[in-house]
């Protein structure tokens, strides 16, 4: 009897410990309040959206999961804007979005996913800046980026183009990192050909937009393989979805101190053609 009750009572605090886990965790969190969500009749290209936090937050909508717009980049409950849906590249009649809001701790809460419908005047729109920007992409994931290559004996220019593989889902301004495939050609240099497959990490830093730390792995195909570490600094965003980073990597082949080179590139960032996770 006294085993059963022993058991009851133990239950009935593990019980009470979880809840008061589960309450602790809901107050914790930053609850959003839509006011206001709607598209006028006479204006039917702007999106009016108005919401209160729980708390002070900055705050930034996404559509349909990969479209944002920053509405407060200060601390705030009261948080307002209007978005001009032509300037997105919306492709369905449907859009949804989020409400993304973060403390003053960095901590970051989502609102329920909301829907409205496109009027037939941002469709038309919309189909427009979509091609513009799949063209201006094309061009972009075309163009190589540019590097200076230092060795011990002299410099060298190189061409390089770095292709997002897979990235992994983060923050609603960054993902949480990539997975890279790139391709190097040093002009004049003894190894002028250079593939290498590396991972990249993204730490959002306010002022800029982010400090992304990778690795990767090296090779020529004629045993010249190798490590290089690798520092990204990305600088400010253009069209919404660039972004202009500067690089510095340190390439290295183990057991040959002769072979270490550095490396300062530029180049634009965007996950536009890579697969998510």
């Amino acid at each position: 009897m006294q085993t059963t009750l022993k058991v009851i009572l133990l239950f009935v605090l593990i019980s009470a410990a979880g809840f008061a886990q589960n309450g602790f965790d809901e107050e914790d969190s930053i609850e959003v309040y839509v006011i206001d969500s709607f598209i006028p009749p006479d204006n039917p290209t702007v999106f009016n959206l108005s919401f209160f936090s729980s708390e002070p937050a900055k705050s930034k909508v996404v559509f349909n999961e990969d479209i944002e717009f920053e509405i407060s980049n200060e601390l705030s409950e009261e948080h307002r804007i209007q978005i001009d849906l032509t300037k997105a590249d919306f492709k369905t009649e449907t859009v949804s979005y989020i409400i993304f809001v973060e403390d003053s701790l960095g901590k970051i809460n989502q609102s329920d996913k909301y829907e409205f419908e496109l009027q037939e005047e941002v469709q038309m729109e919309g189909e427009s800046n979509f091609l513009l920007l799949c063209l201006f992409g094309g061009t972009v994931f075309l163009l190589p980026n540019p590097a200076l290559v230092i060795t011990e004996e002299e410099s060298y220019f190189s061409l390089t183009k770095e292709i997002a593989l897979l990235t992994f889902r983060g923050s609603y301004r960054y993902p949480a990192g990539y997975i890279a495939a790139e391709y190097s050609h040093i002009f004049g240099a003894p190894q002028k050909n250079i593939l290498r497959l590396g991972y990249k990490h993204f730490i959002v830093t306010p002022g800029i937009e982010y400090i992304s730390p990778g690795l990767n792995g090296f090779t020529n195909f004629k045993g010249f393989n190798g490590i290089s570490p690798e520092l990204s600094i990305g600088w400010f965003k253009i069209f919404n979805t660039f972004t202009v980073y500067t690089r510095y990597r340190f390439n290295f082949k183990p057991g040959e101190s002769g072979s270490n080179f550095h490396e300062v590139s530029l180049g634009l960032y965007s996950s536009f053609f890579s697969l998510y996770f």
